[in-house]
This record gives structure tokens, sequence and C-alpha cells, in this order.
């Protein structure tokens, strides 16, 4: 059977247990020695090693299968392995596999998420650095891992991860006599990974590894038994005799590289760089034209020439452009394109020269003798028609320029296709797993033929078997050799070495490697029966080990722990913090200074001086630890915070919660023969006169309401304006039975065709009226007498309901009308004009509903109807025409009508917005074509009702505030203030939650932060910021408010008034479902709602505005503390560093001066001017914590002071006031306007520059500059701006935490306040809304060159176009430039 089937066999056609059925003969006998005894297998290429340890897992599968807390680990040392060797398990088992590498984040997960994985994972395939990480950390237990597989396990040495799983943790565990250790079993093409020569070397490194790994080497006695199923290649020399290139060439070329280098560097240097990018694009620089000359001398001139132009191509997939900024890209790319134009003239022209005259092109040198040898070699094979080639090359700038070179020349003799393949050890180039992926496959189809490659493909990725291999440069060591010799494994295969002609020393360590296979292969089984030795003591064992978790750092990993705790503290674009060293070899001593945001600062040891370093970082590592800032798992403490963030992120939230509607208007329907109502007189009143007026209406509740909801004002509006609501409480009244069923039969039939415009669902709502059992809404709108009679309440307009159950005539008695023309037909009979003139009626003929105001006695069915386009017809002759309808009783008068009002939402609408109605707002009706509904019932009246929805809407929303107001103990705040922040910006009502949550956010954030300034005294900033984010997180608020069922209190939807519950009607869709929030409270729950989970953090932050506005301080905290955010606000003195003398390091007469406050402390104010890079001993601590906390003060402060001065500011406009005044760049205008730039104790160069730039722009700005607002055109540095927020938090701390001793101090520095007039948006978004708006189209793009950022912004507007490019130093600025221009354009082009 051959590979391709055996990788293709059904995993299920074989038993678990019992060797695959298609194994050969060796794989059996070497799955029996790993059985036995840990192994290490040693089998050619291709010869089918993964399957023995696959078969190994099977057999070993029972001690590993879930739910076993045990598992099985495949490490291999290549990324692109881990997807490899995982599917081959899949393939061949039923085991769960689970694939990890360094790019998934796994170096930020903790013990919880590995423990995930290993109860879901049998077999974890990873690469070895992961696994050491976590058995260093102690989130995963060697002893836990059954079968521990190492792939290529020549690797196995030195500092390799592979030799320190083994050593640190491997042997340790095997000198206990207690522990389990896993089965181990290595594969590998060759044992012994050395350059040496000397064959009697061999036994003792594969010795060396058998030890390590505490296995035997186990491998074919008989090579003859391999190549029944393994093809062996022929190795053979190709020769190439070197010649050199014309040194004239060779050395105009170097000359003008080296011309050119200096200068692009001369150039960079009239530009204000930061120096990192300077050092960035030298050390770049340096590596091109290394790459060049390395073409150059060893491939020829026109390879030099494709290096160059590679590099200046910037959709090479090779060049690692993505680690540099935008203007080092453009820097390089340009000094590559005059590079290639240099070498292009050394290049011949005209059609007399052709790529493919080899011999002619080797004469000018444009071709190294090398190359030649290799393209002749090629040729030598043209007779083969699927030729599968790898050439292996060193270096990465080889491969893509044969691969060039080669797609140049061999179509002119064949139609083969080449590609390159590398990794990337460079630093210069990089080509993604993808893009090799992509190689591989096409070189298994045959769509490409040939595959220029450095060493990555010569263990690993699984390529088909080929038929020539070339060692274009030869192989680095005898491994190596090994594996690229097996990459050509069809049968009557060659391996070509490319060597030197005279290069002896070349062809006998070459010589060395054909012969040293056999040799390892004869050691291996000759001393197969020597035990595997104990491993000597490692000088560099010292390690510390945490007792609680069992995590270790030993001195060769706590180097790499100390700089990547480093990596995780605060930092900025002109400070990255690094560890620094003070070696002195000779003495033997090593001080190791550690940023000033570490709680440890200093630490110094004496040792060996091979391991002074190493000592130093351990000492560190302990020190941190037990300070706290390295968990119990020696995981850096910001590591494990940011876990936590991502893990809060991942919480479930189902967007779908319930609404709740208040308990006061529902009730259990009641059989006693009185029921007693709470009665409130709603008023309305109109700002302007109307052709329609209001009537009073009673609403009627079982219990009495609270005072602030039972005597309120509120307004409406229409399209005519405001219309102003009181609600004043009446009196309680008893009713029976009988007359709360007339009641609920009156709302319910004028709201049901009000809602309806018909009555199609009349019927059904009035059906059951009589029946009802359970909850349900249960309130009353009735109309109101308006006089001061016994009954407040209009019976007769109740009755009206009645009115088709009597007998019409009746109806006539009291009438003053006594004559028989006042009897009108209709088409529930006779009725006396004075029933007809006020009533609802309903015309089946067309559907419509209209309400009556007086008879036409001089219009009848004979009379003219006027207005109508198809010339003068009669009442009579149109309803024949247009509804095929005889009028009968041509004498009875018309009836006035007017159609059916449309509800809508009152609560808001713009005034620009018109009611619709129909054409004509009155109608002639003809008596006889009308359904009576109810009479009598005035127009106004009808006209009032229409009002009510959204009436009771406010009350239903005022009945839920005061709901959740209720939970809240000890603190009384107005109802409306509770209902402002519990409405959405959604429901576009008159008012919203955003001022509010503006407010109980800034106080939030500084209630917060100053908890956990004083909390954690040892923190860093970043640190805190992190606790500060996870514990105001939208996920932490919306959890905090969803534990309190505050989301069903919120209001998220515009009113609706079709889906407005008419009171009183029996429906499914009415159905309330009690929820109850606690043994004596509960709620109803009338439907579904979608809200997000951002809206219920923010009526958690709106909510503690509220309380703040309300109620003060202490009420916010109450609140905080009811919802579940802990903040102790009780303040201590926090215990500093001994005292520093501060005059020698600040002007501190002249702060005292600027701040007008003098400092008990003066450390705190010289601490507030330091930046993190300014690592001088005398100064313990850097401004980030002060700034971390000043943030917050001022925030709270300058919010507070614009909620309080402006009290009326429509919702919305506090946000935008407040982002425009606490933001970096206002401050950073307030530190240059006072100077404080110049007191700024830093050390780094970039941001002197920066510094320097920005003032001397300022001042030449200065005339024109606003000092609030987006309107600066200078890009400050953050720094100005973080320290006027530090020495807001040094006044805070030193005042004793007295925020207004703060705002006093600071708010002269920051001059006149922003007021709602000055106030502007930000341009981008300023720019972005308005084209959202008007539905414009914007374009952007970005980009450096010559050392600035240009930002291109286009609008598409109404067939114009406005486009502006701005440049700047940063992206930031330029946009916002961009933005600014283009939107002040399109603003006068609008106006115009």
């Amino acid at each position: 059977m051959t590979i391709v089937d055996m990788e293709t066999e059904s995993a299920d056609q074989v038993s678990a247990s019992s060797p695959l059925p298609f194994a050969r003969s060796y794989q059996v006998e070497a799955l029996e020695k790993a059985m036995k005894r840990n192994t290490i297998v040693y089998l050619e290429t291709g010869s089918g090693k993964t399957l023995i340890a696959i078969m190994l897992l099977r057999s070993y599968a029972y001690l590993f299968r879930k739910p076993s807390p045990c598992f099985s680990v495949f490490l291999v040392p290549q990324v692109v392995l881990v997807t490899q060797q995982a599917e081959a398990l899949k393939r061949h088992t039923d085991l769960k596999v689970g694939m990890y590498w360094g790019s998934m984040g796994v170096d930020f997960w903790d013990a919880p998420t590995w423990k995930q994985e290993v109860d879901t994972y049998e077999v974890l395939v990873m690469t070895p650095a992961i696994l050491l990480s976590a058995l260093r950390h102690s989130f995963l237990s060697l002893n836990m891992i059954k079968v521990l597989i190492f792939d290529e396990c020549h690797h196995a040495r030195g500092n390799h991860a592979y030799a320190c799983i083994l050593k640190e943790f491997y042997h340790k565990e095997l000198k206990s006599a207690t522990s389990l250790v896993p089965r181990i079993f290595g594969m590998t093409a060759s044992p012994v990974k050395t350059k040496g020569e000397n064959l009697d070397s061999y036994w003792k490194k594969i010795h060396e590894l058998e030890s390590l790994m505490n296995s035997k080497v186990y491998t074919c006695a008989n090579e003859s038994v391999l190549a029944q199923f393994v093809p062996f290649s022929t190795p053979s020399f190709k020769y190439y005799t070197y010649v050199e290139i014309p040194s004239s060439a060779r050395a105009g070329i170097i000359a003008e590289l080296e011309k050119l280098a200096k200068e692009h560097l001369l150039a960079l240097a009239t530009l204000d760089l930061k120096s990192s990018t300077v050092n960035s694009i030298k050390k770049r620089l340096s590596k091109i034209c290394s790459s060049i000359t390395y073409c150059l001398d060893e491939l020829g001139i026109l390879m030099a020439l494709k290096a160059a132009q590679s590099f200046s191509v910037s959709q090479n997939d090779f060049v690692l452009w993505g680690q540099l900024g935008e203007f080092s890209e453009t820097s390089i790319k340009n000094f590559c394109r005059d590079a290639s134009q240099a070498i292009l003239a050394y290049i011949p022209d005209g059609p007399y020269w052709s790529v493919a005259n080899i011999e002619r092109n080797l004469e000018a040198g444009l071709v190294t003798s090398k190359i030649v040898c290799l393209v002749e070699s090629l040729l030598g094979y043209s007779s083969l028609e699927k030729i599968r080639c790898i050439i292996f090359v060193e270096r990465v700038i080889a491969a893509m320029v044969l691969e060039s070179f080669l797609n140049e020349i061999l179509p002119t003799y064949n139609s083969w296709k080449t590609k390159y393949v590398a990794g990337n050890n460079s630093g210069l180039q990089s080509q993604t797993r993808k893009k090799q992926n992509e190689t591989v496959e096409d070189f298994r189809k045959g769509l490409v033929n040939i595959i220029v490659s450095t060493s990555i493909l010569e263990e690993g990725l699984d390529v088909q078997s080929c038929n020539l291999v070339v060692g274009f440069d030869p192989a680095s060591n005898i491994c190596s050799f090994i594996q690229s010799q097996g990459r050509a494994r069809m049968p009557n295969s060659d391996y070509l070495m490319m060597v030197e002609r005279g290069d002896m020393e070349t062809k006998s360590r070459l010589m060395t490697y054909i012969s040293g296979g056999k040799r390892m292969r004869e050691d291996s089984l000759r001393y197969s029966h020597v035990p595997c030795q104990p491993l000597p003591k490692d000088s560099s064992g010292d390690f510390y080990a945490v007792n609680s978790t069992g995590a270790i750092v030993t001195l060769s990993s706590s180097v790499s722990l100390i700089y990547f705790y480093c990596s995780r503290l605060p930092s900025d674009e002109y400070f990255k913090p690094a560890p620094r060293f003070d070696i002195d070899e000779d003495q033997g001593k090593c001080t190791l200074y550690l940023p000033k945001s570490c709680q440890v600062k200093e630490v110094r040891v004496q040792a060996n001086r091979n391991v002074l370093k190493q000592t130093a970082c351990l000492k560190a590592c302990i020190q941190l630890h037990k300070a706290g800032a390295l968990t119990d798992h020696l995981v850096p403490d910001m590591v494990l915070k940011e876990t936590v963030q991502q893990k809060l992120g991942k919480i479930h939230y189902d967007p779908e919660q319930s609404s709740y509607f208040p308990p006061e208007l529902v009730s259990q329907f009641s059989a006693h023969s009185q029921t007693t109502y709470h009665f409130y007189s709603i008023r309305m009143k109109s700002e302007f006169p109307r052709n329609l007026h209001f009537n009073d209406i009673l609403l009627g509740t079982r219990v009495e309401l609270e005072a602030d909801i039972g005597n309120t004002c509120f307004r409406l509006e229409d399209h005519l304006g405001t219309i102003g609501v009181t609600l004043s409480y009446v009196g309680a009244f008893d009713l029976t039975q009988n007359e709360v069923l007339l009641c609920r039969r009156f709302q319910i039939t004028l709201f049901r065709v009000l809602l309806d415009h018909s009555v199609e669902n009349l019927a059904a709502a009035l059906d059951g009226l009589h029946l009802r059992d359970g909850v349900a809404l249960d309130y009353l709108l009735v109309p109101s007498t308006h006089e001061q009679k016994a009954s407040l309440i209009d019976w007769g307009v109740l009755r009206s309901v009645n009115l088709t159950s009597n007998r019409p005539r009746e109806r006539h008695v009291d009438c003053s009308a006594k004559d028989a023309s006042c009897i009108l037909h209709t088409k529930d009979g006779l009725f006396c004009t004075c029933v007809l003139q006020n009533a609802l009626v309903y015309t089946p003929h067309n559907g419509y509903v209209y309400c009556t105001r007086g008879i036409l006695s001089h219009l009848h069915a004979n009379s003219i109807l006027t207005k109508r386009k198809s010339g003068d017809v009669s009442y009579m002759e149109y309803y024949e025409k247009r509804h095929e309808i005889r009028l009968n009783f041509v004498d009875e008068p018309l009836l006035n009508g007017r159609h059916i009002f449309t509800l809508h939402n009152h609560l808001h609408m713009t005034r620009k917005k018109k009611e619709k109605e129909h054409d004509r707002e009155f109608v002639e009706l003809p008596p006889e074509l009308c359904h009576v509904i109810l009479s009598p019932i005035s127009v106004d009246m009808i006209y009032s009702y229409k009002f009510m929805p959204s009436v009771m809407q406010r009350i239903e929303s005022l009945l839920i505030a005061f709901n959740l107001k209720k939970s809240i103990p000890t603190v009384n705040i107005p109802t409306i203030k509770v209902l402002e922040a519990i409405t959405t910006k959604k429901c576009q009502d008159q008012f919203h939650l955003e001022s509010l949550e503006t407010l109980g956010d800034s106080f939030l954030k500084y209630a917060v932060c100053q908890h956990l300034f004083q909390s954690y005294d040892t923190h860093h900033e970043g640190l805190l910021s992190t606790i500060k984010d996870e514990m105001i997180s939208n996920v932490t608020l919306c959890k905090f408010g969803c534990n309190q069922k505050l989301q069903g209190f919120i209001r998220n939807e515009c009113f609706e008034p079709k889906g407005w519950m008419v009171p009183g009607q029996s429906s499914a869709a009415y159905a309330l479902v009690n929820d109850y929030l606690s043994e004596s409270r509960n709620m109803y729950i009338a439907r579904r709602m979608n809200l997000k989970r951002k809206s219920v953090a923010d009526v958690v932050e709106a909510l503690i505005g509220a309380y703040l506005s309300e109620g003060g301080e202490l009420a916010a905290l109450t609140f905080m503390n009811w919802v579940g955010i802990k903040v102790d606000f009780t303040t201590t003195m926090i215990q500093r560093e001994p005292s520093i003398q501060a005059e020698k390091l600040v002007n501190v007469r002249y702060m005292e001066s600027l701040l007008n406050y003098k400092f008990k402390d003066k450390s705190l104010l010289v601490e507030a001017l330091t930046h993190g890079s300014y690592m001088i001993p005398e100064i313990p601590r850097c401004y980030q914590r002060l700034e971390f906390l000043g943030d917050s003060v001022l925030d709270y402060l300058i919010t507070k002071h614009l909620y309080g001065e402006y009290p009326n500011l429509s919702p919305g406009l506090l946000t935008d006031m407040r982002s425009a005044s606490v933001n970096n760049e206002c401050y950073a205008q307030v530190a240059v306007k006072s100077n404080l730039h110049k007191h700024v104790l830093h050390a780094s160069h970039d941001l002197h520059k920066h510094i320097s730039r920005t003032v001397s722009e300022f001042e030449r700005l200065s005339s024109v500059q606003s000092s609030f607002g987006w309107e600066s055109e200078i890009a400050f540095p953050k720094v100005l701006g973080d320290v006027i927020e530090s020495l807001a938090g040094a006044i805070h701390v030193d005042s004793g935490y007295n925020k207004e001793v703060v705002f006093a101090c600071i708010k002269p520095l920051l001059g006149c306040m922003i007021t709602p007039e000055t106030v502007k948006l930000h341009p981008v978004r300023e720019l972005t809304e308005l084209c959202q708006k008007a539905q414009f189209e914007l374009s952007k793009v970005k980009g450096f060159e010559n050392g600035e950022a240009f930002f291109p912004v286009e609008v598409e507007a109404k067939e114009m176009s406005f486009a502006h490019t701005a440049r700047a130093f940063d992206k930031k600025m330029a946009k916002k430039l961009a933005y600014k221009e283009v939107l002040n354009s399109l603003k006068k082009s609008l106006d115009s």
C-alpha cells in the first residue's frame, strides 16, 4: 500500500487498540518498542513516522478519553505543522484534537481557559514554546499528560523549548518517586544535528539525545526493509568553476549603493523624525544593501537588480512593510527604486540582448557560473515530462530572485513553472502560511514544477515526493542534508549537490553527510542495549517555585519574564518601559533598574559572570511575586486583568427583554356589587386658539396615585402647537358593577373606533365583557360634566353606548322639535335629529367613521354636490354613479359629518409635521347610509379622547419610574427625574437620558478612580485603568442593572398609538404576566422589547446622574451601592516615600504661584511633572497614577459645572460641550499657554522635538487659535495634556481630596469655559453626520510622504464634489484638518 493510500484509509475501519491494517512491518515493530519504553524513531523522510505516533496514541487512548482529566500532547517545531499533524490525527483516530499556536493569543490564557481546553480535547497539538510556558505557569501539569510526542526531536538540545521541557519538568518528575511521567515518543530523520565531520562523534550526540529524552533510538536493522517502501535518491555532485564578475562593474554598483544610502540618510536628517524611526530605517537600509550585495557577488548583476526591484514593490508579500511606519516604508521603497535604476545602468538593452544568452551574460557578470550550472542541470532533465524539483537555497532573497529568473529563462526551453517558499529568519522578509500552503498544493497538483525553497521545506510541510532535489547552497548540517535528500522520494530520483570546483572542504563535509546516515544507524543498533544516563546537574538550575500553584521561573526563563512584565506596563509613543542593566563583569555585580511604574525599582546581585543578567532577573521575579505584581501563576498582574476583561466581553446577554407595566393600572376583576375608584381630572389647554375645544376627562384608578403623579403637569404636542395637560385629584367614588361595565363598554367602543377607523374589531372587543376573570388593565377614562353636580361623571355621554338597544322613537319625547320632519331614517331605524346631530356614525358603503356636528337642513338628496371636477351633480346622482346606491328618502336633510380623528404620538411631534387627514375635513352624509355607534357625543369630546393614549402613555411611564424609585431605599427624588433617566433616545420623547448619563458617567468614573487610587496604592496606572474599565464597562453595568431587573423599567420604544392597550378590553395580546421583584413588590410584563446591552448600562449611568443632580453625591453613592457598584469614599492619606528635595528638581515657587496653591507634600508636585522616560532614582514615581486620578476629577468637575450652569440644555448638547471641554487637546493648549512644557521632567529626544515644534507653531498661530473645542490646528504631544491632569490629581491628594480646591486652582488656567453658543462638534463627527443625514457619499484615504501624514477627503453632494487633502505631522491632525476644510466648503455651498 502506498503512502497516499495509507493517508486516506478510513479511521473507523480499524479498532482503536490494534495497529492499523495497512501499517508496514517496521512501523508495527517500532510501535511494539514504543509500547514497552520511551522511544525515538529514527527513520528516513517519507517512511511514515507520524503513523507510528498515531498508532501509539490509539493504543494509550483508554487512559485519556474524556471524561478522564488526562490528555496527550503532540509537539511540532513549526506552526505550519500544527494543522498538518492535527489533520492526520483526525483522519486516523476518533480522538478529539485541539490545535494551538502563538498568534491565537495563548500567551494571555489563564488556568480556567486551559482547563476548558483539557476538558474538551484529548490530544493537544502545539508548538513546544506553548507547552513550556503552560508548564512554567502551572496551567498544565506534566503528570496529567499520558503520551508526549516530539516531532523532529533532533531539535532537543541547548535552550530549545524541547530541551527545556525535558530538563525543567520531565527529569525533575522522573526523580520524584511519587510522580507519574508521560510516555515519551520522538521522531526524527536524523538524531544528530551537527556540522562536525567526525563520524566518531555521532554516537556521543545520539547518546546525549537519548539521555535527555530518557528514550532509546529505534531504527531499521536493514536498510533494504525500508527500500521496499521508500525509494532512496542517488546523491551526486555538480561542479561549477567560480568566475568573478568584472571588478569595475562590481565596484561601480557598490559605490552607487553606498552613495544612495548616504544621500537617503542625509535627507532623513533634514526631517523632524523620531530617533526610533530613523534607527529603524537605517537598520532596514543596511539589511537591504547587504542582500543586494550578496546577490551581486553570488548570483550576478541581474540578480542584484531583481533583489532591488523586489524590495521596491509594495505588493510583494515577502517584505515586512507592516512592521514599519508608513513614512519608513515610503522612504525605503524610494531607496530601492533609486538602487534599481542605478543597477539597471549596468544591464545591456536593445534587440540583441537576451536573458537566455547565458554564456554572454556570464562573461558580462550579469549571472555567475553558479547560476549557469543550475540552469544547465535543470535543462538536463528536460526529457522528464512531469518534473517535480525542489531547489534548496540558504537565503530568502536567493529564493525570491531565482524564482523570477527561472520563470524568465525556462519558458524558452519548456513549460515549467517556478515558485518559491521561504520562512522568516532574515527579519526582512516574510511569507504568509496561506501562501506557502497554496504553493505546496500547486506543486502537488502539477501546476508548479519547481519550488525554490529555504530550509522550511526540509522538515515539516508535507510536500509530494519529487524526482529531483538540488542543493544550490550546501546543507548546513547532517540533519539538513538527510532531510533535503529525503524529499526526493520518487523511484530513480536524483539529489544534486552544487559545489564550487576546488572547494575540497565543502565536498569533504558533504561526503561525510552521505555516509553519516549509515553510521548513525549502525551506532544506534550497536549501542541499543546501553542504558540512558541520568542528566548531569545543570549549573543554571536555580529556580523559584510558587508553593500554592507549582508555577516556576528559572534562570533561563527569568529574563523573558521580566521583559514580558515590562511590556505590559503603561507606555506612550515617547517611552517604552524596559529593564536596564548595569553590569560589572570584573566584580561579578549587576544592578537591574526597572521602570518607575514598577513596584520593584532596583535589584542588585552578585553572581557568576556568565549568569549575572539571569540572576538579577530571577531575583526581580521573586520580589515582584512577593509584591503581587506577578500572580501565583507567575503571570504579570496586567495580563490577568486583561484576561478577566476578555472573559467579561464573552458574558451572554439576551437582547430580548421584558417591558414592565405598572401594577397601579392593573387589578383582578371584582365580582363585588360596588368598586371604589380614585378619580383624577385631566384638563388640557392649548397655547393657541383652535377650531375644536378640549373637554375634561376623568381618570379612575383602583388605587390612589403618588402625589407627584396624581397632581402633575406635562405637555403634549401636535401640528398646531403645545398642549398643557394638568392632572389633579378629584376624589374617591364607589361605582356599581353595572356602572363599571357601562364605563368599560363606552371606552372600549370609542377607543377601538379611534384606533381602527372602522367597526370591524368592535364586536370582538366587546365580546366577553361580562365574563372577565384574572388580572387585566383596570382603569377608567370617562367624560366629565364640567359642572359642580352631585356626580362629576357625565353619565349622559356614557349611556350613548346603549343607544342602539333602546327604541328610537322614545328618544324623541324630550326633543324641542316635535314635528315629523325631525325624524330621520338610518341603517338602525328611525332617529330624531337631536340624536344624530352629535353622534359617532359608520357608513358601510365606504367603510368610513364620522363624527356628526349638526344637521344641514338646507341640503337634501336632490341638492347639487359642489366642488366636483366632473361638473354639477346632485347627491342622489353621485351616490348612484359612484357607489351604486339609490337614496330613498330624498327630502330628509343631510348630516354634517367630520372624518374621525387620526391618533398620533403627541408626546413628541415637530411643528412642521402636518396632521394627515382626508382631503375634505367635513362631508355631507345622507342619514339613511349611517349606522349610529355612539350618541349623544360631541366632536369636542371625541377630539379630547384622541389625546388620551398619549396622556396615558406618560402616566404609565411615570408610574413605572415611581415603582423603580420605590425599589431604591432611603433616597427620594422626583419621579420625573427617574423617568428621564430610564427614557432612551429611541423613544423620541420630549426628554431622554443623555444629559443625566453624561453627568452620571463622569461621577461614576470619578468615584471609582478615587476608590481605586486609595485602595491600591502600589498599582500602576495601567492596572488601575484596567480594573476601572472592568468595573464601569457596559458589560459590568448591564450585569448590575439586570441583577436588579432594571431592564424591565427602561422605556426604549417610540410610542405607537396603534399598539396602545385599550383599558378593560379582553384580548390575548394584553395578557399580563406577574413578575415578582421582591416578596412585597411586583410588576407586570406587558410585552417583549429589543434592548441592547449598552442601553441598560446607559440607564445605570443616567440614574446615577439623576440621584446626583437631585440628592447630591451621597444619594448617587447610595444608588450605586444598591445597584452593586461598591465604592469606598472615605479618604485616608496614602503613606508616601520619604520626602524628596523638590526644589532641586522643579521650580516649586513658580508652579505654586501658577496654580495658586501651596503644596504640603512637594514630592506630589515633582511626581506630577515627571514623565516615565525620566529614570533617575531620586524620583520614585512618574505622573501616571496622578494623571489617572486627575483625569477623572477634572472630567467630573467640568461636567458638573456645565450641568449646573446650563440646567435647561437640550439632551445631547451637554455631551457635546463635555467632549469639547474635557479632552487632551484643550489641556495641552492650556499647558503651552502656561509655559508648563518648560517644567516637564523627561529624557526623550522625540518628546523634546515634538514640544519644540508644537510651541513654535502655537506661537505662530496664537492670534487665530481658539482656546477650546476642536479648533486647534496643531498636534500637541499628549504628555502636555496629561500633565494638567496629573497636577489636578496632585492637588486633589494634597488637599485631602477636596474637589473644590482643585477646581479653584485649575479653572483659571482653563480660561473662559465653553458655552452652548461657542461649542462646536468635532469636524470628523459633524461632516460624517451631515453626509449620513443628506445621503452624500464620503470617501477618504490616508498616507505618509516626506515625514508628513496626508489625508484626502472627498464628498459627492448633489452632482457637486468637495475635496481637500490636508498634511500634518500626525494622522489624527491631518484627518481633522481635511474634514474641517471640506465641511466648511460644503456648508457654504448648502447655505448659498
